[in-house]
């Protein structure tokens, strides 16, 4: 830590010689909480300044001063800052997540969006054990209709008719996932008023698929003009899996760059009233509204 300020070694052994007393946040949180009245200051007020805040909570100030003048954490101390050199941690605050170095002030101190974090990377890595190698190979028949009922946990229902002529291999993944149950009990987990309502992530972060992609199928003329249009969403060209979404308004600003495959038919009305959700101003919001199951119905020519 003796990179941010000229007096951290010496801080940070204070903290651990409160620290052998049983003190070691209580003195570290109040010492880091008043960095502005010791910082700035000469070594010797500085140890001063140690000193007295170990008056001031109460510890054995004897003691304290002893194991603070022995530098008896010194080597320790100093151990520790060469482990974060070795790490390229650049300084505090850092973390490391998913084994990449972040680091800065901006970094969220809120408990609740550390959890929310942690417990989205479990449910991603979590959902590996119900992915697929491949895409599934082609089963549908593009001349029959298809109409898939949505039914949700909180009794609505609304039906999708989907488009195999306009997206083939879209629609054929959609059929296949949702007969092989993956899209029971997903949230709508993104659902933008007067925009979109997206779900098909079982792991409800908006980061997890079925363990392949297929490829955009643009089909000219379909458009997100209208309310109740289904297409795929996705990460960037021929990045789709098995996130969809329905436009609750014109959204024809995404036309070219997402596969349209369906277009609900029936029951809008549920659709329309699926509860609001963005996790990106609400990371820690409560889990969007659930799909039961999907039902798939194949009308032969």
């Amino acid at each position: 830590m003796n990179q941010i300020h000229p007096n951290a070694q010496k801080s940070a052994e204070a903290a651990e010689a409160a620290g052998s007393q049983g003190a070691f946040w209580e003195y570290h949180d109040t010492l880091f909480a008043r960095q502005s009245a010791w910082t700035s200051l000469s070594q010797e007020d500085a140890r001063l300044y140690y000193i007295d805040l170990a008056a001031e909570l109460g510890l054995d100030v004897e003691r304290f001063t002893a194991e603070l003048d022995g530098d008896v954490y010194a080597d320790y101390v100093a151990a520790l800052e060469q482990e974060a050199i070795n790490l390229g941690l650049p300084g505090t605050p850092s973390t490391v997540v998913n084994g990449q170095i972040v680091a800065g002030q901006g970094l969220p101190g809120d408990y609740a969006v550390w959890d929310s974090f942690v417990s989205a990377q479990i449910a991603v890595a979590d959902l590996q054990e119900r992915q697929y190698d491949a895409a599934p190979e082609m089963s549908i028949n593009v001349d029959a209709q298809y109409l898939a009922t949505v039914e949700m946990e909180n009794g609505g229902s609304f039906v999708i008719e989907l488009l195999p002529k306009s997206a083939p291999q879209t629609v054929n993944s959609f059929v296949f996932l949702a007969r092989n149950g993956w899209f029971d009990g997903v949230s709508f987990h993104r659902v933008l008023s007067g925009f979109v309502a997206q779900t098909g992530d079982p792991s409800g972060t908006g980061q997890g698929g079925p363990g392949y992609t297929i490829p955009n199928e643009i089909d000219p003329a379909l458009s997100h003009r209208e309310p109740g249009m289904v297409a795929m969403a996705n990460a960037g060209p021929d990045t789709n899996g098995s996130q969809w979404y329905i436009t609750l308004a014109d959204a024809s600003q995404l036309d070219g760059s997402y596969t349209l495959f369906g277009r609900v038919i029936e029951g809008m009305d549920v659709v329309q009233a699926i509860t609001p959700r963005d996790p990106s101003t609400d990371p820690t919001a409560p889990t969007g509204d659930l799909i039961r199951q999907i039902t798939i119905e194949e009308i032969e020519p």
